[in-house]
């Protein structure tokens, strides 16, 4: 990355972390809704409906899908309960629509920012609906500091629920030792890089290092037989997993976020390997949007252009 470009993602990153400038986007319905345009480039809408529909048109392409009704650091009991009661609905709606579509949250949306006690009780009621209902719930990893006890609870939840999944960020030290402590748990293991800022101590940046990093995990994953989601928009990693013959595996899938290289999915989806596209709802976009544009700066100007349209678009169509 440019210095200049790395500038910008490091402002976009801190930016998002700023509660008061999120707040201040969140509470202007003229700002609220000048950004929900480019936001809609990532995201399938504010409303659970825009998201179903936007899985529907996925799956009738082909794709598998996952979803997530975005938030995360929820401050209060009572929100907690509210993003509980919208995973409980998605799932109910999955299930009816016969989506079949993995549910994903972040533990700090339903309570882990409140209490360890709190997000435990809260996802046993999740995991329980939706083993059920037969969908598969994915816990998402966020900052270094909550490493622990989101492994914690997903050990607690799992040795219940065999429909549970984790996430693992390579870019963390102790990624590693914390997978090597995991694979005897079904749940299905999704590895991603790591979108957030960490300590050099606690996390690697961006290199190659961090690239075989990334293979290294994958690579125990296939030893083990272990169910893996590459969870990854990286050209140059997929060309390396896909000449090993790693995705011809049948518990091994590609998975990208809706809106993050279409072209690159929709190649693989064409190719017959098993793909699946990350579709997120809800009105807290705002961390979201800012991460996808810190990933790849040039997304800043279409973001700039998409503020500019007039019409509506339908960026599923990409697929």
């Amino acid at each position: 990355m440019l210095e200049n470009e790395k500038l910008i993602a490091d402002t976009l990153r801190k930016i998002a972390r700023n509660l008061e400038v999120k707040r201040f986007v969140m509470e202007t319905p003229e700002i609220y809704n000048t950004l929900l345009k480019p936001a809609k480039r990532y995201i399938a809408g504010d409303k659970r409906e825009e998201g179903i529909r936007l899985a529907k048109s996925l799956r009738a392409k082909g794709y598998g899908v996952s979803m997530e009704y975005i938030g995360e650091n929820t401050d209060t009991a009572e929100a907690c309960q509210v993003a509980r009661d919208e995973f409980l609905a998605l799932i109910l709606d999955l299930a009816d629509e016969d989506l079949n579509a993995p549910v994903c949250l972040d533990l700090s949306h339903i309570g882990l920012s409140v209490s360890k006690e709190l997000a435990i009780t809260n996802m046993e009621i999740i995991a329980n609906e939706a083993f059920v209902k037969g969908i598969t719930i994915m816990i998402s990893m966020e900052e270094a500091s909550k490493t622990e006890d989101i492994l914690q609870i997903y050990q607690q939840i799992a040795s219940q629920y065999p429909n549970v999944g984790i996430t693992i960020q390579a870019h963390l030290h102790r990624s590693m030792d914390d997978l090597k402590s995991i694979l005897h748990i079904p749940g299905k293991i999704r590895i991603v890089k790591g979108a957030f800022q960490e300590a050099a101590d606690v996390a690697m940046n961006r290199s190659a290092e961090l690239n075989e990093r990334y293979l290294e995990l994958v690579e125990l994953c296939i030893q083990e037989k272990h169910a893996v989601s590459i969870a990854t928009h990286d050209e140059y990693l997929l060309q390396r997993i896909q000449s090993r013959g790693y995705l011809n595996l049948p518990f091994v899938e590609i998975e990208m976020l809706f809106g993050v290289k279409p072209d690159l999915i929709k190649h693989f989806n064409h190719n017959k390997y098993s793909t699946r596209v990350y579709v997120t709802y809800g009105s807290e976009w705002y961390l979201y949007l800012c991460h996808r544009l810190a990933e790849h700066v040039p997304n800043v100007a279409i973001a700039i252009a998409d503020i500019n349209q007039i019409d509506e678009i339908k960026y599923e169509v990409n697929y």
